[in-house]
């Protein structure tokens, strides 16, 4: 390895890993008063789109691994964030719907979320925003198949 970790600056996997740590530092300091981890704050975005998601459902969209999501939906039900229930469709299955709180604490978030958006996108040259997040979904829809 040469000095200085130079070898990691051409690593994909180790580079998307150290903008996802500056990503999650951005937006925990720019959303910090919503108390909301990015991964929280994830799902709540999702569920406030189409309520009476199942927890099936939101590891889909979200990408997030099922058992880190049940740790986020338990503390989201612990904070009255979210509530669930039993699926119409599949009694074993939870359909999950934001609280009044859960809706409160994503508007919130939200400017936090944006501004850490934008604070991540401004380190690139404009013309190459766009493109950047194009390449992000193709490396995910390409993993996910």
């Amino acid at each position: 390895m040469v000095k200085g970790g130079k070898d990691l600056d051409g690593s994909a996997m180790h580079l998307l890993h150290r903008a996802g740590q500056c990503a999650t530092d951005i937006f925990s300091s720019e959303a910090r008063m919503s108390g909301l981890t990015p991964r929280q704050f994830a799902v709540l975005m999702v569920v406030s789109e189409e309520e009476g998601l199942t927890q099936t459902d939101l590891v889909e969209r979200t990408g997030i691994d099922r058992s880190t999501l049940a740790d986020i939906v338990g503390r989201l039900l612990g904070r009255g964030l979210i509530q669930r229930r039993r699926a119409k469709d599949d009694a074993r299955a939870y359909a999950i719907k934001l609280t009044p709180q859960g809706a409160k604490a994503l508007r919130e978030a939200q400017p936090g979320a944006t501004a850490a958006d934008q604070k991540l996108l401004a380190s690139l040259p404009p013309a190459k925003r766009q493109e950047f997040l194009e390449s992000l979904n193709l490396i995910v829809a390409a993993i996910r198949k």
